[in-house]
């Protein structure tokens, strides 16, 4: 182990001290960052109209300031992107990340300060790095570069003070100078628009580069992967970089992925680490070897609330604190942030697996779902379902999309899946029939809807060509960064619009 390697990996274990605190005394700290995030923002615009300085409990908060989307706090976000300061927070905000989360048109503008910042996302990745170096002793990270594969907007300038791009873009930007010294590709390179241009600019730079660690959404990241190998003519990634040993991953389930990652990067020493981070903060980390579950990051500035997502709607739904969660039941995420976003509904669902400490896996998203005929299928159920399929068929998926096939005056209702396999299953009516028959294990609503057919039919599933999905976003000007093709769907808008897409290329 390098001299540089060890200190480095010495430096970041220091910080697993107070992640243990926060993990022994995890209500005593989000009570604390409550507190100083209404004590920071009590004389804001917003501040001052909810009363923040007469509020002292989590109750008081909750019955007095409104659970808020992104379009009710739009209006306030865009007076601070207009140039005025002190809105929803107490220091100035010069910085927004640009996210669409899925494939809609419209971007959501979310501020970033300079709190969340230092206090919120780098301090999520060197806690990333931390908890690493405490899991994996005789790492040798630090011997090579980091190759983090970011999103694909630059940084835009709304007026003379404010600037906007990906998230990643944004953290780019931000980073101490000495962190280049250990990531690559160069920033030019990273923050690339085109991102066809970009995955060969990146394999370019990177082939004869140590790379020991990846960072990235895992689509994009094969997609370069399979680049890599076609113009080195090698068989696998190790082969390219001998010294790699880490894929941080996130921003989508890795479950449909995790086959084809062991294809192309097969050494045995590779170990993977999920992490949630989104554009309004850094929420969780995977403490444990190879595991899904995430830690939830208690002291990042960032207060949780957490609501049973058929219990939303209305500005005051019955949340519940930390205190107040249970087990295995599925939550709606919302958040106060040391950037200004009160009570905010992120839009993500997850699932606790333990409470002491605090560890949850995502479940999916509050309007990423399929409900038409009351059988409440969740991302979590599809993933596991696809996961038993391909295992059992031999199949590995590289990208899919399911929504409802409606009720007509003669025929029942159903889902309808597009898939894009990477490997084809050895029978596709059995794929289709453990779908089916593993969705129904998990979910009582959807097993009780498909009993003797009675409201649902058996699932129709379509293999779709290879590229389908890639050269759909690649239209829609969709690529790279942080545009997801939405997993479920509860109406057939994307449906209906991939089956029009391919239906004009057979054309």
């Amino acid at each position: 182990m390098s001299v540089l390697n060890s200190f480095i990996a010495w430096f970041m274990k220091k910080r697993i001290h107070q992640i243990e605190l926060f993990m022994k005394y995890p209500h005593e700290v989000q009570d604390e960052v409550r507190r100083k995030l209404l004590y920071s923002a009590r004389n804001t615009i917003w501040g001052q109209q909810f009363g923040y300085a007469d509020i002292r409990t989590a109750d008081e908060y909750r019955q007095r300031v409104p659970v808020s989307t992104y379009e009710e706090l739009q209006p306030w976000i865009d007076r601070i992107m207009r140039g005025e300061q002190y809105v929803l927070w107490s220091s100035e905000v010069k910085w927004f990340a640009k996210s669409s989360g899925t494939t809609n048109d419209r971007s959501k503008f979310i501020p970033v300060s300079q709190e969340a910042l230092d206090d919120c996302h780098f301090k999520g990745g060197k806690d990333l790095l931390s908890i690493y170096c405490n899991l994996f002793p005789d790492t040798e990270i630090f011997s090579g570069k980091g190759l983090t594969i970011g999103g694909s907007h630059q940084i835009s300038q709304l007026n003379d003070e404010s600037y906007y791009g990906d998230l990643s873009a944004v953290l780019m930007q931000n980073l101490p100078f000495w962190v280049d010294f250990i990531r690559t590709p160069e920033l030019s390179v990273a923050l690339m628009d085109n991102w066809e241009k970009k995955v060969e600019k990146i394999g370019l730079e990177t082939i004869g580069q140590d790379v020991t660690n990846i960072s990235g959404v895992p689509t994009w990241t094969i997609i370069l992967f399979k680049w890599i190998l076609e113009h080195t003519g090698k068989k696998n990634i190790h082969e390219v970089w001998p010294n790699l040993e880490v894929y941080f991953h996130g921003g989508v389930s890795f479950t449909p992925y995790r086959d084809q990652f062991a294809e192309l990067a097969p050494d045995s020493r590779m170990n993977y680490l999920e992490t949630y981070n989104a554009s309004e903060g850094f929420f969780g980390i995977a403490d444990q070897v190879n595991s899904p579950e995430m830690l939830l990051m208690l002291d990042y500035g960032v207060y949780f609330e957490f609501v049973e997502p058929d219990k939303l709607g209305g500005p005051f739904p019955e949340t519940k604190t930390l205190e107040e969660v249970k087990l295995n039941t599925n939550y709606a995420v919302i958040i106060s942030t040391n950037a200004g976003l009160w009570r905010y509904l992120i839009g993500d669902t997850i699932r606790f697996t333990s409470l002491t400490p605090f560890r949850f896996r995502i479940t999916g998203r509050t309007k990423h779902y399929i409900n038409t005929f009351g059988e409440e299928v969740i991302i979590d159920n599809a993933e596991f379902a696809l996961s038993e399929a391909c295992h059992a068929t031999g199949a590995t998926i590289r990208d899919y999309t399911a929504g409802p096939v409606f009720l007509t005056t003669s025929d029942k209702g159903g889902h309808e899946w597009l898939i894009e396999f990477e490997h084809q299953p050895d029978d596709p009516e059995r794929f289709v029939t453990i779908l089916d028959e593993s969705i129904r294990r998990v979910n009582s609503d959807y097993d009780a809807k498909r009993h003797k057919d009675l409201a649902l039919l058996r699932p129709k599933v379509r293999a779709v060509p290879q590229q389908t999905f890639y050269e759909w976003m690649r239209m829609r000007g969709k690529l790279g960064g942080q545009n997801k093709v939405p997993r479920l769907s509860n109406d057939r808008t994307i449906l209906d619009a991939l089956l029009k897409f391919m239906s004009e290329k057979e054309a």
